[in-house]
């Protein structure tokens, strides 16, 4: 499980698990203990439950969270029309959540009958909120909608960083793997950052490729670190913040843009309908490890 800050464009916290077949919800333990005062924390239905939601409340934190169907809630106020959003009409009441101890938590619930039918066949989006009413609900819908850009990080992962290696059987190896992956996605990120701090923030996200750069990043490092002597490198280390943030925006002024432009793409043709393969079940090497071990222990 992993958390991303999208002011930042980094990915923060990562919650390792070697068991693939375990859910999320496993370990919302491990996230609450991460949980600080005033924290925001935006993610979908399943982690709306009654425990993560009341306690992030208690802490002190805020959290916009998708409803799940199943978190029980009692109504204290009804639907009041709240305008409108760019994805359809908003409307809003107050709700009240039990947590296990029996303390009352008042939250807001949020309802967009949307104009378009979700993936899903969804008419209907609800969103549950801790933050104040000085907060609007049009910008809490804005909140929840940022949420996608977590799954782009994703794919951008998969497709530029390989995070999922085939070859990487064993779990704590594919773990091993994969938060490597992350700490090449934050580089990417502080990169970006950079250029769009020189360039421009609309120049940098819709003409630059990122596969380019990671491309370049990847195919300059081992030539790199031949014709720079290791030594040369500390100088970073100990450096602050600020003082590599200008290293940075000077470096970046010297970047041709021209170099990484995205390539022009005609519109996808639709996909010929022909018969799909039989899917396969996913199998957690973590539980066959286990199983081999248990049976070769039996006397």
């Amino acid at each position: 499980m992993v958390v991303y800050e999208p002011a930042q464009g980094l990915i923060t916290d990562v919650f390792p698990c070697e068991d693939g077949h375990a859910q999320e919800r496993a370990l919302l333990g491990s996230v609450l203990a991460s949980v600080q005062r005033n924290d925001l924390w935006i993610a979908d239905r399943n982690f709306c439950t009654r425990a993560f939601l009341t306690e992030i409340d208690a802490r002190g934190g805020f959290f916009v969270i998708r409803e799940h169907q199943g978190l029980p809630w009692e109504m204290v106020s009804p639907l009041r029309s709240g305008g409108r959003t760019p994805t359809g009409q908003l409307a809003q009441q107050r709700v009240c959540v039990v947590d296990a101890q029996g303390h009352q938590h008042l939250f807001r619930r949020l309802q967009i009958k949307l104009d378009q039918v979700t993936r899903d066949g969804d008419m209907f989006l609800s969103i549950l909120t801790n933050l104040p009413e000085q907060v609007s609900a049009q910008h809490v819908a804005q909140l929840y909608q940022n949420r996608w850009k977590l799954e782009t990080a994703f794919q951008h992962l998969e497709a530029y960083f390989h995070s999922e290696i085939n070859t990487l059987g064993y779990p704590k190896a594919a773990l091993f793997g994969f938060c490597l992956a992350l700490v090449a996605y934050n580089v990417l990120a502080v990169v970006l950052a950079a250029l769009r701090g020189v360039h421009g923030e609309d120049t940098v996200d819709h003409t630059v490729s990122l596969y380019y750069i990671a491309t370049e990043i990847s195919a300059t490092y081992k030539g790199m670190m031949i014709a720079i002597p290791e030594p040369e490198w500390e100088i970073f280390y100990a450096m602050n913040t600020a003082d590599l943030a200008a290293i940075l925006l000077d470096l970046a002024q010297r970047v041709s843009l021209q170099a990484f432009r995205k390539s022009s793409r005609t519109p996808k043709k639709p996909s010929p309908q022909g018969k799909k393969a039989p899917k396969k079940g996913h199998v957690s090497t973590a539980k066959l490890l286990m199983n081999r071990k248990a049976n070769s222990a039996t006397p």
